[in-house]
């Protein structure tokens, strides 16, 4: 899948708030400098699209960008801010919960973990929650060119056996660069199939 078109459509803090037109949508969530925003725009080729900052918890809305007028790409506001006064650490987790357990559009969460770290407690409670609420998720490992390619796959390896001591089976686990552009195809791709199979089988 090739990204022509990536379009602003909207910003809520519930469902019923979102854009009136309804299409297959894809969400990105993850910790704060996890690098959401800078992967966003690495794959629709637009640098200026999501908001970037090193300040944990810029994006407090659930945000709509309709891609090649066929889905949205869904911005969703991080988890996990410890540094957060609890009221607003609250109020964020509302907003992710209304979005992940309401969206009927909702086709598939992926889940930004920093490939250069060990499974994060606060981590594996939310993916847990995800696998408790049956919502459909794969994990995004990020700032892929931080190691090189035999250290990478060996982290993401051990992270998969990690997980693994608790799941039955893995989702869908993909490397990401916002630097270099990896993934970028894999990931397009992996959407793509998810949309084509939707359309075989309405």
């Amino acid at each position: 899948m090739k990204i022509s078109e990536a379009k602003f459509a909207g910003s809520s803090t519930r469902v019923h708030q979102k854009p009136a037109e309804r299409l297959p949508e894809f969400a990105f969530i993850g910790r704060s400098n996890v690098g959401k925003s800078s992967l966003i725009n690495m794959l629709t080729g637009n640098r200026k699209l999501a908001k970037t900052s090193a300040t944990p918890g810029k994006t407090k809305l659930v945000n709509h960008f309709r891609i090649n007028g066929q889905w949205y790409l869904v911005d969703l506001p991080g988890y996990g801010y410890a540094k957060m006064p609890l009221k607003e650490r609250q109020e964020l987790q509302d907003v992710i919960r209304n979005y992940l357990n309401f969206s009927e559009e909702l086709r598939l969460l992926f889940v930004l973990v920093d490939v250069r770290h060990d499974v994060q407690k606060v981590d594996l409670d939310f993916m847990n929650e995800l696998v408790d609420n049956e919502i459909p998720f794969a994990i995004i490992f990020t700032k892929g060119d931080k190691l090189g390619p035999v250290a990478r796959q060996k982290q993401i390896d051990a992270y998969k056996n990690t997980l693994l001591q608790g799941w039955a089976g893995l989702p869908e686990c993909l490397a990401s660069s916002a630097e270099t552009g990896l993934g970028k195809d894999e990931i397009l791709d992996f959407i793509d199939n998810i949309l084509k199979q939707e359309t075989k089988n309405p």
